[in-house]
């Protein structure tokens, strides 16, 4: 059995999902640009420096959507990805997704962007299953923090085994292949027979040639 996992932000999607979510609350006037913005820019380097405890991370965006409900967000969300995402996920990226489903590959999204925002972008790209960071929710409204492991650096080799421990299974039954451009993700690609650097990071660059993965750049 053929499992391909994918990263979503930079990698299949040209741009960070929480990071644009963030600028379009922003453009809407849902959220404050002086108060905001630089926060957003601050968690947005950390990130890309590998720095940043995956917590912090997650909760930060996760709280952007505190005190409503998935009811009350769905028309942003709707018109977020409408008009900020699908603009950002590239023929090639389609491409590259599509040639493995021919292959009769299990595609499986990992990110550590949150559920409620992934899996639209999991969608659009045809992918049906989605390994996410996990919103915590109220009463059916969102609280602003994260529930469980964040889906993130160390924590995506360990919500990966726990869903492949669900379903009876675990990662070497598979001939498995990881898609990644970040740093962060270097566990996930370590865990994998075939780690893939999609227009990685300058770290991850460094760590693919010098491993001798392979590295590929798609159309954007």
């Amino acid at each position: 059995m053929k499992l391909i996992l994918f990263d979503l932000d930079h990698t299949l999607l040209s741009g960070d999902s929480d990071v644009l979510w963030c600028e379009f609350l922003i453009n809407r006037g849902v959220l404050d640009k002086q108060s905001f913005a630089l926060k957003n820019a601050q968690i947005d380097a950390g990130y890309a420096a590998g720095t940043i405890e995956p917590k912090v991370f997650s909760d930060f965006y996760a709280s952007t959507l505190a005190g409503g409900s998935p009811a009350h967000w769905e028309p942003f969300r709707k018109a977020f990805v409408q008009e900020i995402i699908h603009p950002r996920i590239s023929q090639s990226a389609l491409d590259l997704v599509r040639k493995h489903w021919v292959y009769g590959s299990r595609v499986v999204m990992t990110t550590a962007t949150n559920r409620y925002l992934a899996e639209p972008s999991a969608a659009y790209l045809g992918i049906e299953e989605v390994i996410a960071t996990e919103l915590d929710v109220q009463g059916g409204i969102f609280t602003g923090r994260t529930t469980g492991h964040p889906n993130m650096r160390e924590g995506k080799v360990t919500r990966l085994n726990a869903w492949l421990t669900g379903q009876g299974l675990k990662l070497e039954d598979f001939e498995s292949t990881a898609y990644s451009d970040s740093i962060n993700d270097l566990p996930l690609l370590l865990s994998v027979k075939h780690p893939v650097a999609i227009d990685p990071d300058d770290k991850l660059r460094q760590e693919a040639q010098s491993r001798g993965w392979p590295i590929v750049h798609l159309e954007r």
